[in-house]
């Protein structure tokens, strides 16, 4: 039983079906990255698209900040539930990460609202 804990939240190379190598996060790091992904990334994510949303809606200033608001709580839910059902860790953290960036890109690109 102790060899079968031995790596154990570790990071360990797993064999792919063309003979290379590549990294996987076992046991709990994959977990604390995950976490990370949903919580930061999620916050991240949620705060970009409400901005570009407040920034984009044609209505008035405070109407767009708020309603862009409301819809990023659920949003960021949305995110955190997502991150824990998807298998495949690479695919949040792109996903999460990647759906941050641009939000957060454009919303900086446009600039405040007139």
């Amino acid at each position: 039983m102790a060899e079968d804990l031995r790596g154990y939240g570790r990071l360990k190379h797993a064999g792919t079906a063309d003979g290379g190598r590549r990294l996987r996060l076992r046991g709990g790091g994959a977990m604390v990255a995950r976490a990370i992904t949903a919580l930061f990334g999620g916050y991240a994510a949620a705060a970009g698209v409400a901005t570009l949303a407040a920034r984009l809606l044609p209505i008035a200033r405070v109407e767009a900040t708020i309603w862009s608001m409301i819809l990023s709580f659920l949003l960021f839910a949305l995110i955190g539930l997502w991150s824990f059902y998807e298998a495949r860790l690479a695919r949040v953290a792109a996903t999460v990460w990647g759906v941050a960036a641009i939000s957060i890109g454009a919303a900086w690109l446009l600039g405040v609202r007139p």
